[in-house]
């Protein structure tokens, strides 16, 4: 299978990585604004050369978007126009805005709208691992609408590449994913920046901070470009979420100016009961 991936830094470049490893892809072609990560994918071997968008899909089977969410409709569209019997896929981390923009398109049918749910801090080629998606869940939007052909082709890489299937509306996952997701990346943002605005020490913060701070700001390494775009386009449940979760932060902050101990105790049990779901 001949595939070409449209970005190839962390989340294009990994799967670039396995579906070598795997032997699920005879030539990869990258698709790379960047020429720094273009020339870096093809040093590291991720792809096996970098051609125009035009080309790679004349020559492909497979059409991965791996961009960020503000550029992805924008690549889509083309990429739809182009395409005839090409399955063309995303992984994006928003759904609603992508699958509304390309609803009326006649190529419809040959996209299939997917989010595994994987990453990390880091990004660029450099970031590209082979043991990224395995064990992982990938989402599958509005499968439905998209041809049985290629929703049948799309499934069998994401199984193959070591992933279990979820399906679910486009607007459901959007939601959800602000709950288990997005808020968690601003909470990082928030706290790092509380940390660096309060603590000036930078050694103190090297030398005291322990495995569970670290954990917790591991996200506030994020790139800003790849995290502004979601949260723009998924502003509403975003907004939604964060009000939910600065009430909480305000009742742990009231139990504290009134010394309400039993309270606090009792907000941190009911936190406890996430063990049932995330052991």
């Amino acid at each position: 299978m001949k595939v070409a991936i449209v970005g190839v830094g962390l989340i294009g470049g990994s799967a670039a990585l396995v579906l070598r490893q795997k032997g699920l892809a005879s030539h990869i072609i990258g698709v790379e604004a960047s020429p720094a990560h273009a020339a870096k994918a093809i040093e590291l071997g991720i792809v096996d050369e970098v051609l125009p968008l035009p080309e790679a899909i004349a020559q492909s089977e497979v059409v991965i978007l791996a961009v960020p969410v503000d550029s992805a409709i924008d690549v889509l569209l083309p990429v739809l126009d182009l395409v005839t019997t090409q399955v063309v896929m995303d992984m994006g981390s928003t759904k609603a805005q992508i699958i509304d923009a390309v609803a009326a398109h006649p190529n419809r049918g040959r996209f299939v709208a997917a989010h595994p749910m994987w990453g990390t801090e880091f990004s660029g080629p450099e970031a590209a691992t082979v043991y990224a998606y395995a064990g992982k869940a990938a989402i599958i939007c509005n499968a439905s609408d998209s041809d049985a052909d290629a929703l049948a082709t799309a499934e069998q890489l994401l199984k193959n590449i070591g992933m279990y299937l979820v399906y679910m509306d486009a607007h459901d996952h959007d939601v959800h994913t602000a709950y288990i997701s997005h808020i968690s990346h601003i909470t990082s943002f928030a706290l790092a920046n509380t940390v660096l605005e309060k603590e000036k020490e930078e050694q103190a913060i090297f030398e005291l901070a322990s495995a569970g701070f670290e954990s917790t700001v591991r996200l506030a390494k994020s790139n800003p470009d790849m995290w502004v775009p979601i949260f723009r386009q998924n502003r509403d449940n975003v907004l939604d979420v964060l009000n939910e979760h600065i009430a909480q932060l305000r009742k742990f902050k009231a139990c504290l100016e009134k010394e309400n101990w039993d309270y606090l105790r009792e907000l941190i049990g009911n936190a406890n009961n996430i063990k049932r779901i995330l052991k």
